[in-house]
């Protein structure tokens, strides 16, 4: 896992904000940043997107796209993270939305997580199978994965 603290010191030391929309994980992201006192100055906001409804109305992701391809997709992810970038004066967004369990289908299992990166340089996505570790463990090691994006994200800035 990535460490935090680790993290904030780095966009620290390279002068950038972060942000997070979130479905899954409900917070999860934010609350590992946001434990770590002084966070505030590179941590700006993070976004809880629950719902399809919150997705579209504070995100701006496409119905379109959620109909096309369903809320647990890379398509709606991307949207997730560009969307959140364009509302906030961050340099790097992050995203999440999955099926955490308990539950899923043939198409989409337990423990999928798809994931969207956004900076001022471009976005991408990426999909992990986390398999059916039961909804804490998945939550966990979402969060886990997102920090890690974000920490590569920054050491590339």
């Amino acid at each position: 896992m990535t460490d935090a603290a680790a993290l904030l010191d780095l966009c620290r030391d390279k002068g950038l904000r972060l942000a997070s929309a979130e479905s899954c994980t409900g917070g999860m992201i934010g609350a590992a940043l946001t434990d770590i006192a002084g966070s505030s100055d590179v941590f700006e906001r993070g976004v809880i997107t629950y719902s399809n409804a919150a997705k579209v109305a504070l995100l701006g992701v496409s119905e379109a796209t959620l109909q096309d391809h369903g809320a647990v997709s890379e398509a709606v992810a991307r949207e997730m993270a560009e969307g959140l970038l364009a509302r906030a004066p961050v340099d790097i967004a992050v995203s999440v939305t999955g099926i955490a369990g308990p539950g899923g289908s043939e198409r989409k299992p337990e423990g999928r997580v798809c994931f969207g990166l956004a900076t001022t340089a471009g976005s991408r996505t990426e999909t992990v199978d986390f398999g059916a570790l039961g909804r804490a463990r998945v939550r966990a090691a979402a969060t886990a994965h997102a920090l890690a994006l974000l920490a590569a994200a920054a050491r590339d800035a």
